[in-house]
């Protein structure tokens, strides 16, 4: 069984969909919050 791979132009273009305030709230403080730990590790060590 030989499958052909999946073409690139269709794998690229992907879109982040953030329609309801729980999403972009979610969103927003997942990368806050890796912020505030990338800097706590840079003081900690």
């Amino acid at each position: 069984m030989d499958q052909k791979p999946y073409p690139a132009e269709k794998a690229r273009g992907g879109e982040i969909v953030l329609n309801t305030r729980l999403r972009r709230a979610i969103f927003l403080a997942g990368l806050v919050g890796t912020v505030i730990f990338v800097i706590i590790m840079m003081l900690v060590r």
